[in-house]
């Protein structure tokens, strides 16, 4: 294999060393086989995006069943024991088969490799391993529905979920072995950063997309491990009778909980973490500008995951632990917001003097900047004891958590396909429904949510499958927005759909973008890159680079 010094007008793909034309990733194989069992990173990545993509949809449909049923104040929709079990699905389906290997899984898989100037992941069969691990994951949990589904809430507190009569092991079984698909994916990731990145390429010269996946896959090895061993003993406990976690048996439910969110925090920044690195991508690219505070962003990245691990207890702050717990969990949670905000500013400050181009990736970025920094700004209100108390459990809850993961996962996931989608299929959709579908995420999902901060000031219980009159007017206006965020979402189906089939070509490098998978061919080649790069320089040294031109 022959190196090739890489700058703004190397080209490195397949035209550059005489390929055919058609060969590429997606054309090279034909036939189901060709897919269910390639080792080809991209391919990987494909078939993560459009599983995720096919929950989001079956969790988006169950919430819209949430909706409809709380337009009114009387349970008129469904029985009680079926509306538990509906917001079950939703929230499991959205936080184990969606958001937490969004990005990840899917982006990450199909970008990390071609950003390093490399071939493939470090362990190819090990990745494909993973991606079969998921999808049996998701069939036992999707059993579980079939089997009479579960009603305890995404996070199967105990001692309740020993004692419902409904399908906990299977659905805690499933989300058990989806834990070893988040492992390995991120032992590759992290092995494949540190051995198989172009020459010329050190760690400050990596995309800050490459140094959020590498804190993502740090949390995805350390963590996921306690949830997996935390499930087991849930299910050793329910089919055997040995007392864990439930009081009656012996056992101390609050343990449960610690376990529980010892990894559910930080798992929230598996989640977000990812989404912070696209924006990043998004915000310079588009800016046509370095990015400000390179090594403040990637090493707050870093920050986040190390930190990430010691806020679990402001979970548990009317749990009745300590009140000198409650005080350091509540000081730490503040403190993460420092790396956090380190973010935001550097963001805003790379736009600032930028030359601004509204594509409709820019575009969701920008909504991410709106929703992320409500959703972060709210935490505090749940992350200080007294007001905690007083908003536990109620629809603020929901409408923080929301725009926090599914504003942050969601705009960010929505931006990224916006971004690279020419390059993943070599087609380009229509410029014009894409702004008028952001424009109704963007409306839909701030009356939705929005109106729900509202009514949990107020006192409106979450998880109530009737309510009081008063909070009316707030479910209404919420349910009407879902309806419009489902619009624009579909809207936003249709016409990528209609790209595959009838887009026109799409450029090589249609942003200009500096980094290496910008620099291959489109849609990629097999092998990514027929030379291996060199790397001379910064992947926003935007500047610099025209400087040469």
């Amino acid at each position: 294999m022959t190196t090739t010094v890489i700058d703004a007008t190397t080209h490195v793909g397949g035209h550059a060393g005489h390929a055919h034309a058609d060969d590429n990733y997606l054309t090279s194989h034909k036939g189901f086989l060709s897919w269910a069992f390639t080792l080809d990173h991209k391919r990987i990545g494909l078939m993560y995006l459009g599983s995720i993509l096919f929950f989001f949809m079956i969790g988006g449909l169950l919430a819209l069943g949430v909706r409809l049923e709380l337009l009114t104040p009387k349970g008129d929709v469904f029985t009680d024991n079926t509306y538990n079990k509906v917001f079950t699905l939703h929230g499991a389906v959205m936080v184990f088969l969606f958001i937490v290997p969004s990005i990840p899984a899917s982006f990450g898989n199909f970008f990390l490799p071609l950003m390093l100037g490399a071939k493939d992941v470090a362990f190819p069969r090990l990745n494909l391993l993973s991606f079969h691990i998921y999808f049996w994951g998701a069939l036992i949990l999707v059993y579980s529905i079939i089997t009479g589904s579960i009603d305890t809430g995404w996070t199967f507190y105990t001692p309740y979920s020993t004692q419902s009569s409904s399908s906990v092991i299977s659905a805690t079984f499933g989300v058990f072995v989806l834990g070893f698909s988040s492992i390995l994916t991120g032992l590759n990731f992290i092995v494949t950063v540190h051995k198989m990145r172009a020459p010329g390429q050190n760690w400050f010269r990596l995309p800050l997309f490459i140094w959020a996946i590498y804190s993502t896959s740090i949390i995805q090895v350390l963590a996921t491990p306690v949830i997996a061993i935390t499930l087991f003993l849930l299910i050793v406990e329910k089919a055997l009778g040995i007392g864990i976690f439930d009081p009656t048996m012996g056992g101390d439910p609050v343990l449960y909980q610690h376990f529980f969110w010892f990894y559910s925090h930080p798992v929230v920044y598996v989640m977000i973490l990812p989404a912070f690195g696209v924006i990043s991508e998004l915000i310079t690219v588009n800016s046509r500008k370095n990015i400000f505070g390179y090594k403040a962003i990637a090493f707050s990245s870093v920050a986040i995951a190390f930190i990430g691990f010691l806020v679990w207890g402001h979970h548990l702050f009317v749990s009745g632990q300590s009140q000198l717990a409650g005080a350091i969990f509540s000081f730490l949670t503040f403190f993460v917001a420092v790396p956090t905000a380190i973010k935001v500013f550097s963001w805003v400050a790379t736009m600032y003097k930028g030359s601004i181009e509204f594509t409709t990736g820019m575009v969701y970025a920008l909504i991410f900047l709106f929703v992320f920094s409500i959703g972060g700004l709210t935490g505090l209100f749940l992350g200080s004891l007294a007001t905690d108390v007083h908003l536990h459990d109620t629809y603020f809850v929901v409408a923080h958590f929301h725009y926090v993961m599914m504003g942050g996962v969601l705009m960010s996931l929505l931006g990224a396909l916006h971004h690279w989608w020419p390059k993943m299929f070599g087609r380009t959709y229509n410029h014009t429904l894409s702004l008028v579908a952001a424009a109704l995420v963007f409306i839909g999902f701030n009356m939705t949510f929005m109106a729900q901060f509202v009514i949990g000031t107020r006192g409106m219980p979450r998880r109530y499958h009737a309510y009081l009159p008063e909070f009316t007017l707030g479910h209404q206006i919420s349910s009407l927005g879902s309806v419009i965020l489902a619009a624009g979402l579909f809207l936003t189906l249709g016409y990528f759909i209609h790209s595959l089939f009838k887009g026109a070509k799409a450029e090589d490098n249609p942003w200009h973008g500096k980094s290496l998978e910008w620099a291959t061919a489109t849609p990629p080649i097999t092998h990514n890159f027929h030379q291996t790069p060199i790397v001379t320089s910064g992947p926003y040294d935007f500047d610099e680079i025209e400087r040469h031109v």
